[in-house]
């Protein structure tokens, strides 16, 4: 387990995760496990120094947030919630009132849960609604989706990002990648955990933050909304002025960063950098 910073350290600042399945797992050896120790590790380290996190993504039993509640459940403090859960619009729309009651009185000491509309604006998940499954429009998803990371963005004071999907997603572009321009756009620090590949990696080889040399380049995916969200990226980082945030680590530290599939280290780097930047 990485070694944690003092206590209180990072006064309830929030580092917002933006984590999903990486398809090089298998290829770099690894499987879903390895990044769910990283999670677990960065989350206590950030815990235990006073931190908060953030997370988007559904209540499914088995999914990130599940293993994320149960570390925060283990390691948080009991006098504030020390995660914040943010549900886009059809990620709470299609589950019953009853099922999310019962998540939220299992949560309510520990975690705070955010609904939103398909704009990125508080709800009241009873709103409009029964008890059942509520219906929602397929043009509704991608737009709920992208309002959802923009609201995560809105709370961050750091991001981590851990994989990412090349194909099979649901919004305009891959979504850790659209959590990645959100974040770029702004000022605060970026971690690029690039050891289990995906798109954490791409964006890192396209930023040139880190040596990625270690990775071998791979044929663009066949889904034209990757390199779009690539291009985006490109746009926002070729603007005049524009430099990678600072995140409290020096080159040789981020190099490590990149390439390391260690969760103890990834937990050790990114709480160092966080500490330098956001610490007393």
């Amino acid at each position: 387990m990485s070694e944690p910073l003092p206590t209180q350290r990072l006064a309830c600042r929030r580092l917002v995760l933006s984590m999903s399945d990486s398809p090089d797992l298998q290829r770099l050896g690894l499987t879903d496990t390895h990044i769910r120790l990283v999670l677990g590790e960065v989350a206590r380290a950030v815990l235990i120094a006073g931190g908060t996190l953030a997370y988007g993504g559904d209540l499914r039993i088995g999914g990130f947030t599940e293993y994320l509640m149960s570390e925060v459940q283990r390691y948080g403090p009991l006098d504030y919630p020390a995660l914040l859960i943010a549900l886009a619009w059809q990620n709470h729309r299609e589950m019953t009132l009853s099922d999310l009651d019962e998540k939220r009185r299992y949560l309510e000491d520990f975690a705070d849960i955010v609904f939103l509309d398909p704009h990125g604006n508080e709800v009241e998940p009873e709103e409009g609604r029964g008890n059942d499954l509520a219906a929602v429009d397929d043009g509704d998803r991608a737009p709920a989706l992208s309002a959802m990371r923009r609201f995560l963005e809105s709370k961050a004071d750091a991001r981590l990002a851990i994989g990412g999907k090349r194909e099979g997603f649901q919004g305009r572009v891959p979504g850790l990648m659209e959590e990645l321009l959100f974040a770029l756009e702004g000022d605060n620090p970026l971690y690029l955990a690039g050891g289990f590949g995906g798109a954490t990696m791409d964006v890192a080889r396209l930023l040139g933050a880190g040596d990625t040399a270690w990775f071998p380049p791979l044929p663009p995916p066949a889904d034209s909304r990757y390199a779009e969200g690539l291009a985006q990226i490109s746009d926002v980082t070729g603007r005049a002025g524009w430099s990678l945030p600072d995140n409290g680590l020096d080159t040789e530290q981020n190099d490590r960063l990149i390439a390391t599939p260690r969760p103890s280290e990834i937990a050790s780097l990114v709480t160092l950098g966080l500490h330098r930047r956001l610490g007393p």
